[in-house]
């Protein structure tokens, strides 16, 4: 992984015990654009899970971060709610982005685009 504003360990999964940090290339270049857009640190809060991670975190064994494809994000002093829309203005027609009150969902996924 080449990338001057992301490291390889930012992604990786927190249960401490798998070690798995695979990274979707294609998630990689929309946090880069996004990381260009705002100008600011981007947090990634959750990138990829192992299966028992995930399940842990009460997520579907379905979800995104279990194959790398997905993170959780906070960008440095803009609202979850602006990031959200800038996505969804980007993306209209793919991705998951996902809403929260503290952060940003944004996967890679390649079935049509889900909003939340």
């Amino acid at each position: 992984m080449n990338s001057k504003y992301f490291k390889r360990a930012e992604f990786k999964c927190h249960c401490d015990e798998c070690h798995c940090d695979t990274l979707d290339y294609e998630l990689l270049c929309v946090l880069h654009e996004l990381r260009e857009h705002f100008g600011v640190p981007i947090h990634i809060m959750s990138g990829h899970r192992c299966l028992k991670h995930n399940r842990s975190v009460g997520s579907k064994d379905t979800s995104q971060h279990v194959q790398g494809r997905a993170a959780d994000i906070m960008v440095k002093d803009v609202d979850p709610q602006k990031v959200y829309d800038t996505l969804c203005e980007w993306y209209p027609h793919k991705y998951g982005v996902g809403n929260y009150d503290t952060f940003t969902h944004i996967d890679t996924r390649t079935n049509g685009p889900a909003r939340w």
